[in-house]
């Protein structure tokens, strides 16, 4: 038996203090006892061979003292941890804690009938995010400043944060006073940071209420933005209203302009690992690539230095950057742009004659009906980057039942402390 149930105490919606002998981690990072009758228990913070004692409620358990601790468990390296919902996984060494997020992928292409070659977990180590979506309030007391609790929607009010770059982790406190330049807000607001290679942009969404900002907002949001040393480009609700220069991000032999909600990758070390593997897996000779959801050009400028590339979007704001960085770029074979939602009317078969390579990088959703068409097309190699490991599988299925042949796939630790995961995976047509 693996769970022991003690006198019942009163704890978090009635539950009951329970011992219990945690098994395993779940793909949210909980650790997870079995229950005799088959079923199981959910402990947040709780690692494999630990003995604790925890409150429990159905599936849930809140980790209330540990009685014996695992050899893997080391220090949290943030004084949030466990409140903020930022990071899960801070209380678990760097071999097991990589192992683990290795595990992750296995297990969902497993769940797909699919024997993956997955290798190691490529790590970018800690304060490498450079950009981030936070959540604000106004109260009482001044602005409140961070992420979500973890499972709750309190925003717990940062005073630093090891995933985060160390300059934009610096940057909170200066934050807080550019939102205190704003009318009174009811609500949560969205803050929206990115480090670019020249100084910051920050977006900020839903203070307003609706409202445009008037003269006297701009100029007094203007005079708070000027203020803070590095910021480049202010953005509310879409709008930029301050800008002392044009931030850029090189990608590649390119200089991109990110528009203020333009998707980019968290870390700049993930993206050039993800290029690195996307171009290795190019054949040595290659003219024509698809780069299907393109957007800024994460892939696409590495791409182009080995042959042409036609970069298609549904972001008209992305691809319009990508397009003026193409522009201005030097020692880069073409690249032709299109505008498209591929969701709706994805790359067809007989659109894709012609091309050598296809690199494909949807949204969390995976692309479903894109590879349908992928696996009807007579495309010798298929580059696919994911950001979540099970639609990836669901995608993979289908290229693979198509006459692809899986090779390697490869995790990459982008959003570092979390149960997210990077993937890519490679997959050559049979002849």
């Amino acid at each position: 038996m693996t769970i022991e149930s003690d006198a019942p105490s009163s704890g978090p919606e009635g539950g009951a203090t329970m011992r219990l002998e945690i098994a395993r981690l779940g793909s949210q990072g909980d650790g997870v006892a079995e229950r005799p009758d088959g079923g199981a228990v959910f402990v947040p913070f709780a690692l494999p061979g630990e003995r604790v004692q925890a409150v429990v409620s159905g599936e849930r358990g809140e980790l209330a003292t540990i009685e014996q601790a695992s050899p893997d468990r080391v220090a949290p390296l943030c004084r949030h941890f466990t409140r903020c919902g930022g990071c899960a996984m801070q209380h678990l060494a760097t071999v097991p804690y990589a192992a683990w997020k290795r595990q992750l992928v296995v297990e969902a292409f497993n769940q797909r009938g699919i024997a993956a070659d997955v290798a190691p977990l490529v790590s970018v180590g800690t304060s490498t995010r450079r950009r981030a979506a936070l959540s604000t309030r106004a109260t009482k007391n001044g602005i409140v400043l961070g992420f979500h609790e973890s499972r709750g929607t309190t925003v717990v009010d940062l005073a630093e944060c090891p995933v985060l770059t160390p300059r934009l982790a610096a940057m909170l406190p200066a934050l807080r006073g550019l939102l205190s330049s704003l009318p009174r807000f009811e609500g949560e607001a969205r803050v929206r940071v990115l480090e670019a290679d020249n100084g910051y942009s920050v977006a900020i969404d839903d203070a307003l209420a609706g409202r445009k900002a008037d003269a006297d907002l701009v100029s007094r949001l203007a005079i708070a933005a000027r203020a803070i040393p590095g910021l480049v480009r202010l953005a509310i609700d879409g709008d930029v209203i301050y800008q002392s220069a044009t931030p850029t991000i090189a990608m590649g032999r390119a200089s991109v302009t990110p528009p203020p909600d333009v998707f980019l990758q968290a870390a700049k070390a993930a993206e050039d690992a993800l290029a690195r593997i996307v171009v290795e897996a190019l054949p040595k000779k290659v003219s024509r690539v698809v780069d299907l959801f393109a957007g800024v050009g994460a892939f696409t400028f590495h791409l182009a230095e080995r042959a042409r590339v036609l970069a298609l979007d549904s972001d008209a704001g992305a691809l319009e950057a990508l397009s003026r960085a193409a522009r201005n770029a030097q020692g880069l074979k073409p690249i032709e742009v299109r505008h498209r939602d591929l969701f709706r009317e994805p790359f067809s078969r007989k659109e894709l004659e012609g091309f050598d390579a296809a690199v494909i990088d949807p949204p969390r959703a995976g692309a479903k009906a894109q590879s349908e068409m992928l696996a009807k097309s007579k495309v010798p190699l298929v580059v696919a980057v994911s950001c979540n490991p099970a639609t990836l599988a669901r995608d993979a299925r289908i290229l693979i039942d198509g006459g692809y042949r899986l090779g390697r796939v490869t995790p990459v630790d982008q959003f570092v402390f979390s149960d997210h995961v990077e993937v890519v995976a490679v997959f050559k047509r049979e002849k």
